[in-house]
């Protein structure tokens, strides 16, 4: 079956994912810079799908964040 009846999933910002996460912005931002997290570039901006997000998650890479108790 197709999904083309599906809405395509849209981009968010840094700051919709930290309010996602529960984490400062700063700390997005830190993580962003150290590869940990799955982010593009928009120019100066940073953006997100949220089911890369998840699927971060889902992964356990939240988890091997040094310092995340």
């Amino acid at each position: 079956m197709s999904n083309t009846n599906l809405p395509a999933e849209g981009w968010v910002n840094l700051e919709d994912v930290a309010e996602y996460l529960s984490l400062s912005k700063d700390t997005v931002r830190n993580w962003i810079k150290d590869g940990k997290l799955p982010a593009y570039r928009a120019g100066k901006m940073y953006k997100f799908k949220i089911s890369e997000i998840d699927q971060w998650m889902r992964e356990g890479r939240l988890g091997q964040e040094p310092g995340n108790e």
